[in-house]
C-alpha cells in the first residue's frame, strides 16, 4: 500500500525538528572544545541571516537563531573574516589575542574544528545505543535459507545452508550485512566467499538490478542476489557496557555505506540524480516522522552521520578543509599565505554553492517538477 506524503507544514516541522538539534550539537562540539582551550566565543548561531531571537550570556557570547535554519556557526574571538583565516591577528590587544582562536597551537585548532563532526558521530552512536537498549540488537546469521530460482545466486550454485563469509571482499557478520553490500551494487559482478561442509568456496555472480518502491511510492535502484536467510531476525539483549561498542560498530558500517555511495557517484557507477539536497532531506524527514517516533529518530541518526561525514570532506569552508590546511601548516611549520588561503576558500564556497544548486535541481526533478513542466510545454 502506497502512503500519502505528509502535508507541507508537517514536513517543515519534522525537518526543523531533525536538523536544528543536529546543527546545535555540531556547533556545540566546536564551542565546548574551544572553551576547554581558553578560546573566546563571540557568537553561537543556529541558522544564517538576520537574527530572529537571541540572548547574550555572562561570558559575552551572543546565542542566536537566524531566519535561514540550514546550518550554523560559532564565531570565535579572532575570527575576523568568514573564511576564518585570522587576518590582522597582530592588531588585537594582548588580552584579546590570548583568547583568539588563531593564537592557539595548530593541534588545538585542529581538535576544535574536528569536535563538530565528532559530536555528530557521537550523537548517532548514542541514538543507536538507545535503540539497542530498548529493543535489542538484530541478529541474523549470514546463512542461506532459500535460493530463489533464475537469480544470480542460483546461477553460481549457492545452496541452502551455505554460510556467507564475505561479499565484495568485505567480511560479513549477519545477513543484514549481506543485504546492505549487495543492494549497493546493482548490476555489478561481486566476489562471494562462503563455507559449505567445512570447505571455503568462492563464486562471482553478477547481481540483478531491480527497482524497489518504498511506502511512499519512491523508486530506488538496488542490487539483488536472490537468497533468503535461514531464519528470521532475532533481537539480542546485551549488557550495558556492550551498547556503545555495538552502536559504534553500526555507525561505522553506515558511514562506510555513505562513503561507498558517494564514491560510486563520483566514479559514474551511480547516476548524479541520486544526490539529494535540503528539500529531499526535508521530504524524507517528514515521511519518516509520519511513520512513528522510532523511524523519525532513526533518520535523525542517519542525518547526524551524514552531517558529520560531509563536514569532514577536504573542501575549503568545511571542517575538513580547515583540517587539511592545519595538516599543511603542521608539516610546513607555518600556515599558507593569506592570498592562497583566500583563493582556496573562494573556490570552496563556489563549489558548495554549485553543489547546493545542483542538488536542489535534483530534488525538484525527483518531485516531478520537470516532468510537469515538460507536459505543460509539450
Amino acid at each position: 500500500m502506497i502512503l500519502e506524503t505528509p502535508p507541507l507544514w508537517f514536513i517543515l516541522i519534522a525537518f526543523l525538528g531533525a536538523l536544528c538539534p543536529l546543527v546545535f550539537i555540531h556547533e556545540y562540539g566546536h564551542y565546548i572544545v574551544g572553551r576547554w582551550f581558553g578560546v573566546g566565543a563571540e557568537t553561537f548561531s543556529i541558522g544564517f541571516g538576520r537574527e530572529v531571537a537571541g540572548w547574550t550570556d555572562k561570558r559575552g557570547t551572543r546565542w542566536k537563531i537566524g531566519w535561514l535554519p540550514l546550518g550554523g556557526y560559532v564565531r570565535f574571538t579572532g575570527d575576523m573574516d568568514p573564511a576564518s583565516m585570522g587576518k590582522g591577528l597582530d592588531k588585537l590587544p594582548p588580552d584579546v589575542r590570548a583568547r583568539s582562536f588563531h593564537a592557539k597551537p595548530v593541534w588545538q585548532r585542529a581538535l576544535i574544528v574536528a569536535a563538530g563532526p565528532a559530536a555528530n558521530f557521537i550523537a548517532a552512536i548514542l541514538i543507536f545505543a538507545a535503540f539497542f537498549a530498548i529493543i535489542g540488537i538484530p541478529r541474523t546469521p549470514p546463512v542461506v535459507g532459500q535460493v530463489q530460482p533464475a537469480t544470480a545466486a542460483a546461477a553460481v550454485g549457492l545452496q541452502s545452508g551455505d554460510r556467507i563469509r564475505s561479499v565484495a571482499r568485505r567480511e560479513v557478520e549477519s545477513f543484514a550485512d549481506v543485504r546492505q553490500i549487495v543492494s549497493m551494487r546493482p548490476g555489478e559482478t561481486v566476489t562471494i566467499e562462503f563455507e559449505r561442509d567445512g570447505r571455503r568456496l568462492v563464486v562471482s555472480p553478477t547481481l540483478r538490478e531491480v527497482v524497489e518502491v518504498d511506502n511512499f511510492g519512491q523508486q530506488f535502484r538496488v542490487g539483488r542476489l536472490g537468497v533468503a536467510p535461514v531464519a528470521r531476525s532475532t533481537f539480542e539483549r546485551v549488557g550495558v557496557l556492550q551498547l556503545v561498542p555495538e552502536a559504534t560498530e553500526h555507525t561505522v558500517k553506515v558511514t562506510r555505506a555513505m562513503v561507498e555511495g558517494l564514491w560510486q557517484i563520483i566514479t559514474g557507477r551511480r547516476p548524479l540524480n541520486e544526490l539529494g539536497g535540503p528539500m529531499k532531506m526535508a521530504q524524507i524527514a517528514g515521511q519518516q516522522a509520519s511513520l512513528g517516533w522510532f523511524e523519525f529518530f532513526q533518520i535523525v541518526a542517519l542525518f547526524s552521520i551524514n552531517l558529520g561525514f560531509i563536514n569532514l570532506l577536504p573542501v575549503p569552508m568545511l571542517d575538513g578543509g580547515h583540517l587539511a590546511l592545519y595538516a599543511v601548516e603542521a608539516v610546513r611549520r607555518r600556515p599558507l599565505g593569506e592570498r592562497a588561503q583566500e583563493w582556496m576558500f573562494r573556490g570552496g564556497l563556489a563549489a558548495l554553492m554549485t553543489l547546493l544548486l545542483f542538488t536542489t535541481l535534483n530534488d525538484l526533478g525527483s518531485f516531478g517538477l520537470w516532468h510537469r513542466l515538460g507536459a505543460l510545454m509539450g
